[in-house]
């Protein structure tokens, strides 16, 4: 359980005044480099800050990754388990780009350990998800400015997803055309993706025909994070094209171990790289990006957040803030699957000679199955009468996905990643050790209230109405997941706790708000509480949970807090027209 920041006892401020000073007395020697800003974490944020920070010449930026970078000798190519949108399950099954993170065992999922992916390379999670572009609906914008994020509802974000984008479709008032990060739909047409759709609309659906625009609700093509059959992460979008500039400089496998102090002033952060400890400082900022789960634990290993628990590893107190590492959410999802009665599935395009044929095409051409994720079509919708905007999302895919895609499909199938979108289980993290190499303890605390199982509940059912519409009359075979024998609202549940899994969003553990919410570590300008000189820039500083995927969001939120950073003044488009909302 997470205490309140009033809870700190009278000891504890005796013991805060006492090491404070002798945990800072050895950050502040300047004989080494500094820079006007350092950003810990080349990941989806950490990218658009290094670049829009170093636009102005007269400020010197300082990017820190802990992986390498997503290319070998400059090539694409030579990269092409990142760069070919198609082989996006290599890196999320391996380490060598990813933290590979674990959770504690969930009691509500039958005590199974969840696997949770996350990017360390250039791009971070943007280097490995499933490149779909969703920026969630308007009303969750519109929550965060009512829990305290001020300056943060949807007419101040909009703007921005806006400025950071380039929609193959051109601009309107939703969608931008001359932003760094390009965004497509899918090129396939694939059939199963029309029959989707068309099943949907049957099923009562509306077609919408932009998720990100006037009408999130009801069943369409997805948009996409990949150009020119090409991934197209932030390290594409935004940091390349900055690294000719001389005061922007990069430094890959250095892993951050402690952000240093002058009181309460970050002034620089300590790191190691090839086997050395190194020192770097900020004449401005510190600013971290690591994202959901190193954001907090750094803080943490700083000496930043909860100062009982900080205590118990014997790391001296900078600043006493509960909620660092609290607050945790995430996104839920489960397979529903069915047999195809024709072969027009990916199944053939998985055996080894037709992946040598796709895999050869894309690096000649960067055209063909290898140039899409497949992930072309989906929808959002309400899972039951009384919620005001969708809390459903669905991804289609004409394809088996098995265990994170650790196992080989062996029949024709297709299936819908399905899950509820604003899930209310929060859960924490902490500090296994003070030893910075050492995970976090990760609990999410999954399907541990009632309405979550209910909505989860409605997500199978919900499918299953979709899946019997009389579009896939031509191509529905037996159900595969859950299976015939799964019907009563006590087998759901069983196969819900069995078979659910992340769906890779992790989020809110640095919460923003206001200065009377005990729970938030950051200001609406990203700024740490009781702090100076130092933000969190990433989507650990979300107040809540979105409705939808998280990567367009995060990059949202980088854009903005550059221009805080900066000194500019905030967006705004006032007044934009948005589907209403159902009683």
């Amino acid at each position: 359980v997470c205490p309140s920041k009033a809870e700190i006892s009278i000891s504890m401020l005796c013991f805060l005044s006492s090491v404070r000073l002798t945990h800072s007395s050895t950050a502040v020697n300047k004989s080494t480099a500094s820079y006007s800003y350092v950003i810990v974490g080349a990941g989806s944020a950490g990218c658009v800050l290094a670049n829009r920070l170093s636009e102005n010449a007269s400020d010197s930026v300082l990017l820190l990754e802990a992986g390498p970078k997503d290319k070998q000798l400059g090539s694409t190519r030579l990269s092409w388990k990142i760069h070919m949108p198609a082989a996006l399950t290599y890196n999320l099954c391996d380490d060598k780009y990813n933290w590979f993170y674990h959770t504690l065992p969930q009691a509500h999922m039958d005590g199974r350990v969840m696997y949770w992916p996350r990017g360390r390379v250039w791009g971070g999670s943007s280097s490995l998800n499933a490149m779909v572009y969703i920026r969630g609906h308007a009303e969750d914008y519109n929550r965060w400015q009512s829990e305290g994020a001020e300056g943060w509802g949807y007419d101040h974000c909009l703007p921005y997803f806006r400025k950071a984008q380039t929609h193959e479709l051109g601009a309107d008032r939703y969608r931008g055309d001359d932003g760094p990060l390009h965004v497509t739909r899918g090129k396939t047409s694939h059939p199963l993706h029309h029959t989707f759709i068309e099943a949907g609309q049957q099923a009562g659906y509306p077609f919408t025909d932009d998720m990100n625009g006037f009408q999130q609700e009801g069943v369409g093509w997805m948009d996409m994070t990949i150009h020119r059959g090409k991934r197209w992460s932030t390290a594409s979008a935004y940091l390349r094209p900055a690294l000719s500039r001389p005061n922007l400089r990069t430094e890959v496998r250095c892993m951050v171990t402690r952000i240093l102090f002058d009181g309460t002033q970050a002034r620089g952060v300590e790191y190691q790289q090839d086997g050395q400890t190194k020192k770097v400082f900020a004449d401005k900022e510190v600013i971290l990006s690591g994202g959901a789960i190193n954001s907090p634990q750094l803080l943490l290993l700083s000496g930043v957040g909860n100062a009982d628990e900080l205590r118990k590893h014997d790391i001296p107190v900078i600043q006493h803030l509960p909620g660092v590492g609290c607050n945790l959410q995430d996104h839920l999802e489960i397979y529903v699957q069915h047999r195809c009665t024709q072969p027009i599935t990916l199944y053939k395009a998985q055996k080894p000679f037709h992946m040598v044929k796709i895999g050869l095409e894309w690096l000649l051409r960067f055209t063909g199955y290898g140039a899409t994720a497949h992930l072309e079509s989906g929808g959002f919708i309400r899972s039951r009468p009384g919620v005001p905007h969708p809390d459903i999302q669905f991804h289609f895919l004409p394809s088996q996905v098995i265990d994170h895609g650790r196992v080989k499909s062996k029949i024709e199938a297709f299936q819908v990643h399905v899950g509820p979108m604003r899930s209310t289980s929060v859960g924490w993290l902490k500090l296994k050790s003070r030893d910075p190499f050492a995970h976090p303890i990760i609990q999410p605390n999954y399907l541990s209230t009632d309405t979550d199982m209910l909505e989860f509940r409605e997500c199978i059912k919900l499918t299953r109405e979709i899946f019997a519409q009389k579009a896939f009359d031509p191509f529905r075979g037996p159900e595969v997941q859950p299976g015939p024998a799964v019907q009563s609202d006590a087998e759901i549940d069983a196969f819900i706790r069995q078979k659910a899994d992340s769906a890779y969003h992790p989020s809110c553990t640095c919460k923003m708000g206001s200065a009377s919410d005990s729970r938030a570590v950051v200001d609406p300008a990203l700024r740490v509480f009781g702090l100076q000189g130092l933000r969190v820039v990433d989507a650990s500083v979300m107040p809540s949970m979105l409705s939808g995927n998280l990567n367009a969001p995060t990059i949202m939120i980088a854009e903005k807090a550059a221009d805080a950073i900066k000194g500019i003044p905030w967006l705004q488009d006032p007044g934009v027209p948005l589907h209403p909302q159902s009683d």
